[in-house]
């Protein structure tokens, strides 16, 4: 496999990438967020609310689930690190996980009657299962990102692009989900969610195929590079901007998290229209896909990553606080305070990205070692891992804290205890997780030294592989 790094040359001198590439990359993303916005959004409620599970049941099952999903991504990692084949060592995996994919993903979303203790091993079951396949297809999807481009300013365009893409996928969820499960099943809404994630299923794996397609590798470790498990987690673990990273993306996906997840709550019984929340979730999808298209724009404005990435936060923070004291029955005002709340998030797991795979710079400048594939797998373990302790919380908080029962009127405390999930609680998060910017060391100068420097050792070792050839 060939770098298209030219030699004796910075990396800056490397070209853009086409926009093929790009919209093929920001591809995989789409049909990643066909199944991510369906979990993020609906999930909580179908199992609640269709397949019958009590919150606090559900809040367990996400934990125990998720917990292995996270130590999963690591391991995943090391496999692509390792994977050796004509098409490289990250994109065949998003093809060879595709019958998986599509197959527990209609399967958790299919119901029988089992009884509880039934429904909820087969809960464990497909749900577990499909979150392998989930990881299997997407540590290496993210961690391709790092070897398409050498460039830290095409990595965050690039990121730009795929997260543009995963907002179409999540839009298209918001505002289609609800409506399809209501025309495929009618009063049957098991059937309605079984039919609809077969759907997205197919479309999914369609678009994988797309960003297999139009896709290329061209960073590689340094030739000299031996893979050595113990000396890949060793030397990431003396990763100072790695280690503060993955903090400040748990931390910003609990908040996240535990927003999100009582959302279709809030709307079903707080504001009294369950299909209120897909218009809300999909107004805010379009607003972020807008938005996240001008990340580089608005971090030159900020200048730099870190400090884009800090007062980003701080604002959500100010507008969950607003949010509280919003009408719950006032839906334009809901609807206006999404979009331009969305806008000023959007950015945020585009940087989040681009910041990781400027880690693994990191590790090769100054540790003298890269590991792509394990420290881009870390960053959807990080995500996960808000992602397992988010809704868990919220919903241990639901049923245990302010008395939640599914499908019956709520009592004045549990309708408060949703307006403090949807906005004082993850802003106080949101406040800690800014400080926690101060960790990540890595800034504007610091990313062109690594460029700089990476880019002259390629131009040696290229130098001195062609005089070895010639004396051979």
């Amino acid at each position: 496999m060939q770098s298209d790094t030219p030699k004796n040359s910075s990396a800056h001198t490397v070209p853009p990438l086409r926009w093929s590439e790009k919209l093929g990359y920001a591809s995989g993303d789409l049909a990643s967020c066909l199944y991510f916005g369906v979990f993020m959004y609906f999930l909580p409620i179908f199992y609640t609310d269709v397949f019958g599970l009590s919150a606090g049941a559900f809040a367990t099952m996400i934990f125990i689930t998720r917990t292995w999903d996270w130590i999963n991504d690591p391991i995943m990692g090391m496999i692509a690190d390792r994977t050796k084949s004509r098409f490289g060592r990250f994109r065949p995996w998003l093809i060879w996980v595709l019958p998986f994919w599509v197959v527990f993903g209609v399967l958790t979303f299919t119901t029988f009657d089992l009884g509880d203790t039934g429904k909820l091993i087969y809960a464990y079951f497909t749900y577990t299962f499909l979150m392998m396949a989930y990881t299997a297809i997407n540590v290496p999807y993210s961690a391709l990102m790092g070897v398409m481009t050498p460039r830290s300013d095409q990595r965050t365009v690039l990121n730009s692009f795929r997260f543009f893409g995963a907002f179409v996928g999540t839009t298209t969820i918001s505002f289609t989900f609800l409506h399809l499960v209501n025309i495929f099943g009618g009063d049957d809404k098991q059937l309605g969610h079984s039919l609809t994630m077969m759907i997205f299923g197919v479309l999914s794996a369609v678009l994988f195929l797309v960003t297999f397609k139009t896709t290329k590798e061209r960073v590689e470790p340094p030739k000299k590079q031996k893979q050595n498990l113990k000396k890949d987690l060793v030397i990431a673990a003396q990763n100072g901007p790695w280690r503060a990273l993955v903090v400040i993306c748990v931390l910003t996906i609990l908040w996240i998290a535990i927003r999100t997840g009582t959302t279709a709550h809030y709307f079903k019984y707080v504001a009294g229209n369950e299909l209120w929340a897909g218009t809300y979730f999909g107004v805010g999808g379009v607003a972020q896909a807008i938005a996240v298209l001008f990340t580089k724009q608005i971090t030159q404005w900020f200048n730099g990553k870190r400090r884009t990435f800090a007062l980003l936060t701080l604002i959500n923070a100010g507008f969950l606080v607003v949010f509280y004291f919003i009408p719950p029955d006032n839906f334009p005002l809901l609807l206006a305070h999404q979009i331009v709340s969305a806008g000023f998030t959007a950015p945020m797991m585009a940087l989040f990205w681009s910041m990781l795979a400027d880690t693994a710079d990191y590790g090769q400048w100054k540790l003298g070692h890269r590991s792509t594939g394990l420290i881009l797998s870390t960053g959807t373990s990080a995500m996960k891992i808000g992602w397992t302790i988010g809704p868990a919380i919220g919903f241990w908080m639901l049923e245990y804290t302010f008395g939640f029962v599914a499908n019956e009127a709520q009592s004045p405390e549990t309708i408060h205890g949703m307006m403090l999930l949807m906005s004082l609680i993850p802003a106080a998060i949101a406040v800690f997780t800014a400080f926690t910017l101060y960790f990540y060391r890595i800034d504007l100068n610091m990313e062109r030294e690594m460029e700089r420097a990476i880019a002259e050792q390629k131009a040696a070792e290229d130098e001195a592989e062609r005089l070895a050839k010639e004396s051979s």
